[in-house]
């Protein structure tokens, strides 16, 4: 199965989770739209050590640091979902989202069909947060109601039981990884938490 990270919010840690699944599955990673710089896939290059993996080749990189529809105008070019297809791997592959589930692309269409589209099982990054619970149960309800597969969520940010708990209740997924709030992050970093996420990892 190959899977789709999307998060409650921009600046989730949808780049460092991106990276621990694919440290450990030793997984293909994907960002198909990049907008703004530094790039996400350079970031994760640098954060995973294993030699199977490889890095595609972004379907859109847009200068700007905005919304994929919205940077792409800036630009004078059009996103369709049609644009998408993909990669070659004889591997499994984790592709990064922009942002949060309805980030648009173009006027019609949001990042999480991407998901629908190409056939991914999403892993959820909840950051925690005054309005976490909010926002977390916001993006679930919507996942539910339009029938997407989720595998499961990620909390990242400082430990915070009644928010996880309550979560945890009223989505009904599994919990992947509890990312607790991290100082340092480099490769040492991501393979520690590639073990830890194995722990929970189910197929």
């Amino acid at each position: 199965m190959n899977y789709f990270v999307t998060a409650i919010g921009t600046d989730s840690g949808k780049t460092l989770v991106s990276a621990i699944l694919t440290e450990a599955l030793k997984a293909d990673y994907w960002k198909p739209i990049q907008a703004g710089l530094p790039a996400d896939t350079d970031r994760v290059k640098e954060l995973v050590k294993n030699n199977k993996s490889r890095f595609h080749q972004e379907t859109f990189q847009l200068k700007t640091p905005a919304s994929p529809h919205a940077a792409a105008q800036f630009e004078h070019l059009e996103i369709e979902l049609t644009d998408f297809m993909l990669p070659g791997v004889n591997n499994r592959l984790v592709v990064e989202g922009a942002g949060g589930v309805l980030v648009p692309i173009n006027q019609q269409n949001f990042v999480i069909e991407l998901a629908r589209q190409l056939d991914l099982e999403i892993i959820l990054v909840a950051n925690l947060y005054l309005g976490s619970i909010n926002h977390t149960l916001l993006t679930a309800d919507f996942l539910k109601r339009n029938n997407y597969k989720v595998k499961g969520l990620i909390f990242n940010g400082e430990s915070n039981p009644e928010s996880e708990q309550i979560i945890e209740k009223h989505t009904g997924w599994p919990v992947l990884l509890r990312l607790p709030k991290l100082g340092l992050i480099n490769e040492e970093t991501v393979s520690y938490w590639a073990e830890q996420l194995k722990m929970n990892w189910y197929e």
